[in-house]
């Protein structure tokens, strides 16, 4: 196989746009040039506020690069990926080119299964301890793909990230131009992007160990604890250039759809990241030299769906002559 088709941009796209974005912004394009398949940020759905660095569509990108090429290897045409392939065009994040056809393995099919079904669960988990052998599952994905997890272990650990974790949000919560933007992405009704206000966790009570984004004002039931002591990871790569951060994005989607194959429940935490003095922080208190890129919660919860996405046909560019 020399090119890919217009049937493969199809399977590519359609896998990518079931990725993880900051507010379900999407910001993400594909399109077909020259027998390659390129993966495009979508500039105009950068978040002005929460993302005037780009952090966030770069790693966005990143988990829809790994759902293309999954879907690519799943049918049995995987991918060479040569990342940020052209400096002129900054924007452009990878091009896909045929490598050698093969099958899938059970581990590629069984992660492209999970697609469909990973979502963000915000609402609280059981108590139900995660399997030291999942645990390990998990910690593989994302060092597979060049990046680290560091599950949190004890108490000690647990609060002093829900402390740096909780001072960053106050933060964010200050800042009413970045509280108007997540308004503005907050939906009560149907939409193809953003975030449904039943998709957000209940309002955060005193007790609280984590933050929570406030997109509803569901209450709980009295006296009812969040989370008492949930299982928190930090992915991290070795560097904070934009090319780390779509290795990261890679990374974040593969231990995402790990997680759901292992029949987990995962919502993510950006807060602690988008407050640079808290994210240096966080990266002392871990000891690595690293960088950490987003904070993820797993557990076991109660079923839920996907967020609404864009029709594949929104995101497909035509190529350039």
């Amino acid at each position: 196989m020399t090119s890919y088709s217009e049937a493969d941009l199809l399977r590519a796209a359609g896998a990518g746009i079931r990725a993880p974005s900051l507010l379900n912004t999407q910001p993400w394009l594909f399109r077909l040039r020259a027998g390659a398949i390129e993966v495009l940020a979508d500039p105009a759905r950068r978040l002005p506020v929460a993302d005037r660095a780009g952090w966030a569509v770069r790693l966005a990108c990143g988990a829809a690069l790994y759902n293309a090429r999954l879907a690519l290897a799943a049918a049995g045409t995987p991918a060479a990926v040569e990342l940020r392939p052209d400096r002129s065009e900054p924007d452009l994040i990878a091009r896909l080119t045929p490598g050698r056809a093969r099958e899938a393995t059970y581990a590629e099919v069984d992660l492209f299964a999970a697609i469909p079904r990973r979502f963000s669960n915000r609402a609280p988990f059981w108590p139900d301890p995660v399997p030291a052998e999942t645990r390990l599952r998990l910690i593989d994905a994302a060092r597979s793909e060049g990046a680290w997890l560091d599950l949190l272990v004890g108490m000690t650990a647990l609060s002093g990230f829900a402390e740096i974790a909780s001072s960053a949000d106050r933060v964010l919560r200050r800042d009413v131009r970045y509280q108007s933007e997540m308004a503005g992405w907050t939906h009560a009704d149907a939409a193809p992007d953003g975030v449904p206000v039943t998709a957000g966790a209940p309002a955060a009570e005193p007790q609280d160990l984590l933050p929570q984004r406030a997109f509803s004002d569901h209450r709980r039931g009295p006296g009812r604890d969040y989370e008492p002591e949930p299982l928190i990871g930090i992915l991290g790569v070795i560097g904070d250039l934009p090319v780390d951060q779509i290795v990261a994005g890679q990374a974040l989607q593969k231990v995402l759809l790990t997680a759901t194959d292992a029949g987990l429940a995962t919502s993510m935490l950006s807060q602690p990241i988008e407050v640079p003095a808290a994210r240096d922080q966080l990266r002392r208190a871990l000891g690595r030299s690293g960088v950490p890129q987003l904070a993820l919660r797993f557990g076991y919860g109660h079923p839920g769906r996907p967020t609404p996405r864009r029709d594949v046909s929104e995101v497909l560019l035509t190529a350039e002559p």
